[in-house]
């Protein structure tokens, strides 16, 4: 599981959409992200539909799980 903690781009309070961990600054959860990219869609259209997330945002996300991911294969 990865600890979003580090990553700037996002951001979790309690109460706030659950507390699930959201865009920074929106009400958009992350897993909103990886439904739409496994569903087919871009980056692109992913900023296009959900107004207020930028494609930086979404660039420092999946860099961020790469990282993770690249680190706990690595252990």
């Amino acid at each position: 599981m990865t600890d979003w903690n580090e990553c700037p781009a996002v951001e979790r309070t309690p109460g706030k959409v659950s507390g699930a961990w959201v865009f920074a600054g929106t009400r958009i959860p992350l897993f909103a992200l990886y439904e739409n990219l496994a569903g087919g869609a871009t980056v692109e259209e992913f900023v296009e539909w959900f107004p207020g997330v930028g494609e930086r945002q979404v660039r420092a996300v999946l860099e961020y799980e790469a990282k993770t991911l690249r680190t706990a294969l690595a252990r």
